[in-house]
């Protein structure tokens, strides 16, 4: 089952040549769009020069160098050139839309929401406009406005099956499932090898002997199988289908199969390093609990950071605090991190490694605070409140505390044996080497170990009035006393709402999307006992962490 979040098909190819003259031919076009899709970069560089050369006031090649200059990282002069194509077509829907596509890769994601907002007001009439500017909402976490985008995608051009594809994701993350269904199966339709469509359409309904996917998936694993991610999406939907069949050796089985590509040709990433620079002392005073309670009036949000492994109740208690009436869901956001990178202006190509997090520990974090309540005020609307739940923030949690004096963190606890048995049986991303620990039963227990003992970190040095750590269970078999203990952590009265969570209508855009919207349930606790001895790697690996019964 894939993470939603990451379900979208990427634009990181710009379609870019765009002139509002009429002396560009579209076989010009074409021909630099090609040489850039086999990497001819200094052939597109000279015909943009050229281009500059006939006319000075045409926006394409401007747009062009830009592009040049994104994909060798001068995100300066990238900025600078999206910027001066902007200038010299303020109303072109598509300079709009490709700089607004490239803002949200740059992280400024309120300046990019304006771009696209300007863009969207002028109404496409191109599909592939339309399309990138629902992947566009859809990133910044405006999936309201991104299902719109994607309808009139559709509208437009109704064959492509990415657009389907893109529009049963966003419908997905709103809760609308039927309507999911059938745009994942229209994109299936168009395309029978679009494989993570197919995928899709099996983590939405529970999978029974009558009605399930099995030969489908068997086949496209047959087609996709020398593709490691394509392995690896197939794999799971395989071991999902087989889990829910009660089958959970074939399923155990084909999650070794669906990592195997992957545990051959993951970057290495050594969280060692990352674990350990996270605890490093700041250089300055500022790891004194009187620092981290400085009042700010500037920073007058009150962001409530939601942390924890991946898979081990994030989701839930982001729904549970949404609900209430004074807070509002900003979803997964990358946003901290992305400040903290460009602040240390670390040389790695990594938002989140060892170097980054060193460097963070020498700096005055007040700023970083001012741009993340400004970067997040669009999400956050007039709430009193809003949540980020972005689960590898527990790296940051010192950071945050300095940087936002007026934030709490919740980190989610749940039995070493479950959190690990979880993670390694859910796809997350490929896009990044962060979760690269998924892929064997021994990593993913490492992982927790450091985990472990980063939190034990944490629990000994953050205040414990803006620090708190929650064990899953206890939402699970004591609903109103742990909500009550969440809601008086942040400060929020009682709001009956909370214990409702179910009915809450928010997106969501992680891979819990459908299991949130159901009531709480139990069946997941203990799920590692059913797997038996299929799992004595992780047991041995975890030691003493492990449960025994």
């Amino acid at each position: 089952m894939l993470q939603y979040k990451s379900a979208l098909i990427p634009y990181n190819k710009f379609l870019i040549l765009i002139s509002t003259t009429p002396q560009i031919m579209l076989h010009v076009i074409d021909e630099n769009l090609l040489f850039m899709a086999k990497g001819e970069y200094e052939t597109v560089h000279a015909n943009a020069m050229a281009l500059i050369r006939s006319n000075v006031s045409d926006p394409a090649p401007y747009l062009l160098l830009a592009k040049l200059c994104f994909d060798y990282e001068n995100y300066v002069k990238a900025r600078e050139l999206f910027e001066k194509s902007v200038s010299l077509a303020p109303d072109n829907i598509r300079v709009l839309t490709y700089f607004s596509q490239a803002l949200t890769q740059l992280g400024e994601h309120d300046e990019a929401r304006l771009f696209a907002d300007r863009a969207a007001s002028l109404e496409p009439s191109s599909a592939h406009i339309a399309d990138t500017l629902g992947v566009v909402y859809s990133r910044l976490g405006f999936h309201e406005k991104a299902v719109l985008c994607f309808q009139q995608a559709v509208s437009l051009d109704v064959k492509p099956a990415n657009y389907h594809y893109n529009l049963a994701a966003s419908l997905q993350f709103l809760g609308d499932f039927e309507a999911a269904k059938t745009a994942y199966e229209q994109s299936l339709s168009r395309d029978p090898e679009f494989y993570r469509a197919l995928v899709s359409l099996v983590s939405l309904e529970k999978q029974s002997a009558e009605k399930n996917r099995i030969d489908a998936l068997l086949i496209s694993y047959q087609r996709w199988k020398r593709d490691s991610d394509a392995a690896l999406y197939i794999g799971h939907a395989l071991a999902k289908t087989y889990e829910d069949l009660g089958d959970y050796t074939t399923s155990f089985e084909w999650l070794k199969k669906a990592k195997s590509g992957k545990c051959a040709t993951a970057n290495a990433f050594s969280y060692e390093r990352v674990f350990s620079a996270a605890q490093e002392p700041a250089v300055s005073n500022c790891t004194t609990n009187k620092a981290f309670d400085t009042p700010s009036d500037k920073q007058s949000s009150s962001p409530i950071f939601i942390v924890g492994l991946p898979r081990t109740g994030t989701t839930l208690v982001d729904r549970i605090l949404s609900s209430h009436r004074d807070v509002i869901s900003g979803g997964e956001l990358n946003t901290f991190a992305e400040l903290v990178k460009r602040a240390t202006n670390s040389k790695s190509n990594l938002v989140l490694d060892a170097q980054t997090l060193s460097q963070a520990n020498t700096l005055n974090l007040h700023n970083v605070g001012e741009q993340y309540v400004e970067a997040t005020s669009a999400l956050r609307g007039n709430a009193i409140r809003f949540t980020d739940k972005m689960p590898l923030n527990f790296f940051y949690a010192k950071l945050i505390l300095k940087a936002l004096p007026n934030a709490r963190i919740i980190v989610l606890r749940r039995g070493a044996m479950d959190s690990c048995l979880s993670n390694y049986r859910q796809l997350l991303t490929t896009q990044h080497s962060y979760y690269d620990y998924t892929y064997s039963l021994k990593t993913t227990a490492q992982f927790y170990r450091k985990f472990d003992q980063l939190i034990g970190h944490w629990r000994a040095s953050l205040p414990n009035n803006r620090f708190m750590e929650v064990q899953y269970e206890d939402i699970v078999f004591n609903q109103q006393a742990t909500t009550e203990k969440l809601l008086k952590f942040c400060d929020l009265e009682w709001d009956d709402a909370c214990l409702r969570f179910h009915e809450n209508k928010a997106p969501v855009s992680t891979a819990s999307s459908v299991q949130v919207r159901k009531p709480l349930y139990s069946s997941s606790i203990g799920r590692w006992k059913r797997y038996g001895d299929l799992l004595h790697e992780l047991k041995d690996s975890l030691g003493d962490l492990a449960e025994d019964v």
